[in-house]
């Protein structure tokens, strides 16, 4: 005979803020086409939750139906959401960096990890601050990435790559001006290496119609390799992702504040 703890759909348990959080970490994580009940992943939390694949990948549905993005592209998620999913999806809009960490150190609770096992090095930290600090970004990183990468579906924005090892989650306002956009994926775009360099130096930037702009000195360098491998994209629309759009206005930030086809003299010398 079952109990509750070992099936709690059966019984009709709610799900409880934590296993929302969990859930809305893993939604956010891999591409809405992919929360099925046979994704690894999805049955990894269904097996930490202790509740069923099939309810994970129907509670996962329940966040696709609030997706503004979705429902652009005629995608709909499952109807019947509660209350406290929509809350759920609602503060942590506004506290990307509130959810990652939260919902990290709830896993780690849970799994009760011993020392000696590899994920232990990402527990919720004790001690120095600078070890929280170190912690925290790890954390951070992690997410940030995974997030960029699955709405892209692994492609480079600007060249279609799909080399996930020479991709790179960038962030377009820099942690160093605003630790709030840290882990928000609308401030990220998936750039191969080589247009990562270009966008974070100011060589290359992306216009809030979303569309590629190469910086005045690239275009008038007259090298065969910069024409051939950089050149051809200027002017052209960047791919945009599934999910997670990047933010007009941190683009505009960008464009005022980084792109060296538009910062003044005074900030160029700085």
């Amino acid at each position: 005979m079952t109990s509750p703890a070992d099936n709690p759909e059966r019984y009709g348990i709610l799900w409880s803020r934590d296993e929302l959080i969990l859930a809305f970490e893993l939604y956010c994580c891999i591409p809405f086409r992919r929360t099925k009940a046979n994704n690894p992943r999805v049955r990894e939390l269904a097996q930490l939750l202790q509740r069923s694949p099939a309810a994970v990948a129907r509670k996962l549905g329940n966040f696709g139906a609030f997706d503004p993005v979705l429902r652009e592209q005629n995608i709909s998620g499952l109807g019947h959401g509660s209350q406290l999913d929509r809350q759920i999806w609602d503060e942590f809009h506004s506290d990307w960096n509130g959810l990652v960490f939260e919902a990290h150190k709830l896993r780690c609770s849970i799994m009760s990890l011993r020392p000696d096992e590899p994920e232990a090095a990402l527990t919720a930290p004790v001690g120095p601050p600078e070890r929280i600090r170190t912690t925290k970004e790890r954390v951070h990183q992690s997410f940030f990435r995974q997030v960029v990468l699955s709405s892209y579906e692994a492609t480079c924005c600007i060249t279609g790559l799909k080399i996930a090892e020479c991709l790179i989650a960038s962030h377009i306002i820099p942690w160093s001006e605003n630790e709030c956009y840290r882990t928000d994926p609308a401030n990220g775009l998936c750039l191969s290496a080589t247009f990562d360099r270009l966008f974070d130096r100011g060589l290359l930037a992306i216009t809030s119609d979303y569309t590629v702009e190469v910086a005045p000195s690239l275009l008038q360098s007259g090298d065969r390799a910069t024409s051939k491998l950089i050149l051809n994209y200027h002017m052209k629309p960047i791919i945009l992702p599934r999910r997670f759009p990047p933010s007009k206005q941190h683009l505009n930030w960008h464009y005022t504040n980084v792109y060296q086809g538009n910062v003044t003299d005074a900030k160029k010398e700085a």
